[in-house]
């Protein structure tokens, strides 16, 4: 993405300093910073702790996590180095449980790791190789799903877009915010409504932050203004990324998704979840099954209005990260593969290719 003038990646491997290079999204829009892990235990708090963030970009950081476990681990034999690197995929796997992408990267790195026969040390730069392909794949595939939900955006559209699915959300380009970019740079007229996305406000302060970088209209818009708008005909279509989608066609996405894709059904706006084919769970046969992630309800308690506390002192509160959508509600699901349309339990699998 564009960043003071130069292309960077959300998630990149810095040679010179042998360390996983990220952006730190927790000071976006106020302050630009660069993080370096040099160990998968800093990896994986940098995950937990939303110093990197979105679905895609979890996934590649993890699988760099692996590699930078490879390279910590003092093993000289094949098993040694495996046993290292399952405690490694152990760790890393439990920083966020909702996102499928972080255990597909892992899972693809431990199968890399499990079917090399040769020197640990090659071994290790066998699985930085690894890690740097699934990056070099994400931007690609990122591209493909803009080229393919383009389409669906006309000149002159207004859409609503939650939380951030940009370029920072993945390790470049974007899904859903992607789309839009692509549409954008096609020449189409196009104004973004950006829900804040609380607690944590990941449109106010990223999706903003992008569609500044990029020149693309906006406004930002409380979550529970977007009925208003999508009732009075002002809006066009919805886009949302995903964390993790069902063989079904449910969708696991940011908490407010569930409450933005009722509004649209119910005055007949297209909702379009825009997401990689490692997203998609075919284990899972309906979205109950997906294990939704709770916060630290500091994340609610702490928010503040004009340097106050917004809540009485002693106050408890929920925090789920994540809600699900039922795929009734959906309109279509494009992926790098295509737009899948309904029935999804027969369509999807038809577009993925892994287990």
């Amino acid at each position: 993405m564009p960043v003071k003038g130069k292309m960077m990646r959300t998630v990149a491997w810095s040679a010179e300093k042998q360390a996983l290079q990220l952006i730190d999204q927790r000071l976006l829009p106020a302050e630009f910073k660069r993080v370096y892990c040099r160990t998968y235990q800093e990896t994986a708090d940098a995950i937990r702790t939303m110093v990197v963030r979105g679905a895609p970009a979890i996934g590649a950081a993890a699988a760099f996590g692996m590699a930078l476990a490879a390279f910590q681990s003092e093993a000289d034999t094949l098993p040694a180095l495996l046993r290292d690197l399952r405690e490694a995929a152990d760790v890393l796997a439990k920083s966020r449980p909702t996102a499928v992408n972080l255990t597909w990267a892992l899972q693809r790195m431990l199968h890399t790791a499990e079917g090399y026969v040769g020197t640990p040390d090659k071994l290790r730069q066998l699985l930085l190789a690894e890690a740097q392909r699934i990056a070099d794949e994400d931007v690609a595939i990122n591209k493909r799903m803009a080229e393919h939900g383009a389409a669906l955006i006309h000149d002159g559209d207004t859409v609503i877009h939650h939380c951030n699915t940009g370029a920072l959300a993945t390790v470049d380009w974007g899904t859903a915010l992607g789309v839009i970019r692509m549409a954008h740079e096609q020449g189409k007229r196009i104004h973004v409504l950006v829900d804040e996305t609380r607690p944590r406000l990941q449109g106010a302060r990223l999706t903003a932050w992008e569609l500044s970088q990029y020149g693309i209209p906006y406004d930002i818009i409380s979550d529970n203004a977007a009925g208003y708008f999508l009732r009075s005909g002002q809006v066009q279509k919805v886009f949302v990324g995903a964390d993790r989608v069902a063989r079904n066609g449910d969708v696991a996405n940011k908490i407010g998704t569930y409450m933005l894709a009722l509004a649209a059904y119910d005055n007949g706006v297209p909702f379009y979840p825009v997401v990689p084919t490692s997203t998609v769970d075919l284990s899972l046969q309906h979205g109950a099954q997906i294990p939704i992630e709770e916060r630290d309800p500091e994340e609610v308690l702490a928010l503040q209005l004009r340097g106050r506390p917004v809540v009485p002192e002693g106050a408890t509160a929920r925090n789920p990260a994540f809600d699900v959508t039922p795929a009734r509600l959906v309109t279509a699901i494009v992926t790098e593969e295509g737009i899948v349309y309904p029935p999804f339990d027969l369509h999807l699998p038809r577009v993925i290719h892994h287990p």
